[in-house]
């Protein structure tokens, strides 16, 4: 025996947990009947819907299990959403890389170093043909992570649905198309606020007479959250943002009816288990009533509060990568409980690679797990009337409408988004998460407490992306401009910029013209640019 193994073994003092919830909210020791201050929280399915939009909850309909996925090139992302399908996804969901993003196609100077990288590079229709080849569109519902070009992306996918017959009116899926959410987190903006706003509003109302089953927004905190912001505050920019484009929607002649049915939303969920279900409980019933209120929308569906959660995203370390697959399940199960109806779950190895085969598998069987064997979707909210979860959901209501109103108070978001106002209290309260990790106040566990001296834990299957990854996009594309009618590209991108110069033209069918031509998502931003310009980002010190 070595005199390292007869040394006597640390002990290491679990840290305090505290009596406040990573939101900032009192927790007390015990909650009776006297604590949950609104005890009538309703029935399922029923106004303000706050367990649940749906009367049967999951036994109606399971959740969606929609795995994000997409690197390198359409035909790599194309076999990996055959993967996943083939081992029980009921849904794909498309991660495009950063050049298609930001409006850049694979031959800008600014494109080559991150072809593929982030996810499947996707410049223009041969592309996309190519990434839903042997996929059958009116059965699958497609989720598309994407902003600034988002317009672009949905036009890209009705000329794929065309050019494979698939009537546009059975194409279900949500394409994210939040811009306000990029100007205050996470940076992938183009153009500014207005004609932004305008792209976004075209494609809302254009969608709900073409594609009336397909979600054309999923007003997102997911990236507020990973920036920093609380639970509570997640979900008060998030309908803050959602208010702004309705006020944009009532603005174009939209009614509001119609155009609230298909709003949806998108949301992280982090690891404070009833901060989590709490938020998502507060949130639908504060939609509900704001619609019902605030825009007098008297359907139930248009009073719907629909979402989809990542089960991941910052909560996720480098450090210990296996207490990654813990930290996702209870997550995921955070999200049951909530009622989402989407769910994606991050793989253990997001942290620090793009998931490998074996670990997307493992992300994909916990959700499984979860809904088929766990038993907890078999009833609708089943820690509805606990004395504890209403307490803190009525708690976490109080911190939503505080900051809505702060925000209403400023003059609305896209006036605090054009001073910086809400990226500065963002940015304020990213240091303020990162300082408690430092410190240790905040427990992550292999990270800053119950670390080894000395760790070395092999990961397993590592990921390698091709190196001649963006030699083979170059040539595609290439291929591409020497083979496509350029008389029709210019024809249809002249069409377009003269669309964009007429504010009461929906830019849509335009888009969608540009896309049969095989324009590509860097000539269609160009024209934008040369239209209304790009964003300038405000400076605050």
């Amino acid at each position: 025996m070595s005199a390292a193994s007869k040394q006597t073994p640390r002990l290491l003092l679990p840290p305090r947990l505290g009596t406040r919830s990573a939101a900032g909210i009192d927790v007390p020791t015990s909650v009776g009947p006297s604590g949950a201050v609104d005890a009538n929280i309703g029935a399922p399915g029923q106004y303000p819907f706050t367990r649940g939009i749906f009367a049967d909850g999951y036994n109606g309909r399971m959740w969606t299990i929609r795995q994000y996925s997409g690197f390198g090139t359409a035909e790599e992302s194309n076999e990996r959403y055959k993967f996943l399908l083939a081992q029980g996804q009921t849904g794909l969901s498309v991660a495009l890389d950063l050049p298609t993003q930001c409006g850049y196609d694979p031959n800008h100077p600014m494109a080559r170093s991150e072809i593929g990288k982030v996810g499947v590079s996707l410049s223009n229709l041969s592309e996309a043909e190519i990434l839903f080849q042997d996929l059958d569109l009116a059965r699958i519902s497609t989720s598309f992570t994407i902003n600034g070009t988002a317009a672009i992306i949905y036009a890209m996918y009705l000329a794929v649905a065309d050019k494979q017959g698939v009537p546009r009116k059975l194409l279900t899926g949500t394409i994210q198309n939040d811009i306000l959410k990029e100007y205050v987190a996470r940076g992938t903006w183009i153009f500014p606020v207005k004609p932004s706003m305008r792209l976004v509003a075209d494609s809302i109302l254009y969608a709900n007479d073409e594609s009336p089953r397909f979600n054309p927004i999923s007003i997102a905190g997911a990236h507020v959250r990973d920036a920093g912001a609380t639970a509570a505050e997640e979900m008060a920019y998030t309908l803050a943002n959602g208010l702004a484009y309705v006020d944009e929607l009532q603005a174009r002649g939209g009614d509001v009816e119609k155009f609230a049915k298909r709003l949806s939303f998108f949301f992280y969920v982090h690891m404070d288990f009833f901060d989590e279900i709490a938020k998502f409980r507060a949130g639908r019933r504060i939609w509900a009533r704001l619609m019902k209120e605030r825009y007098g929308a008297m359907d139930p569906k248009a009073q719907h509060f629909r979402f989809g959660v990542v089960c991941g995203g910052s909560s996720l370390i480098a450090p210990q990568p296996y207490n990654n697959v813990v930290r996702v399940a209870v997550e995921t199960m955070a999200a049951v409980f909530g009622g989402a109806q989407s769910i994606f779950t991050c793989a253990f190895d997001e942290a620090f690679q793009i998931p490998t085969e074996n670990s997307a598998e493992l992300a994909l069987r916990t959700q499984q797990i979860i809904g088929f064997e766990s038993g907890i979707g078999r009833t609708v909210d089943p820690l509805g009337g606990s004395y504890f979860l209403e307490q803190h959901t009525d708690r976490m209501e109080q911190e939503i409408n505080q900051v809505i109103d702060e925000i209403d108070a400023y003059g609305g978001v896209i006036r605090a988004i054009e001073d910086g106002w809400i990226q500065m209290r963002l940015a304020r309260r990213g240091l303020e998460r990162k300082r408690k990790i430092d410190s240790g106040e905040t427990v992550v566990v292999g990270q800053n407490h119950f670390r080894r001296d000395h760790e070395n834990i092999t990961v397993g299957d590592v990921f390698k992306l091709d190196p001649a990854l963006a030699g083979k996009a170059l040539e595609k594309f290439q291929r591409v401009l020497d083979t496509r009618n350029n008389a029709a590209v210019e024809r249809t991108l002249a069409a377009l910029a003269n669309a964009a110069r007429n504010d009461g033209e929906n830019i849509m069918p335009y888009l969608v013209d540009c896309c049969h031509a095989y324009a590509t998502v860097g000539e269609m931003v160009t024209t934008f640019k040369n239209e209304w310009g790009e964003f300038q980002e405000p400076v605050n010190l």
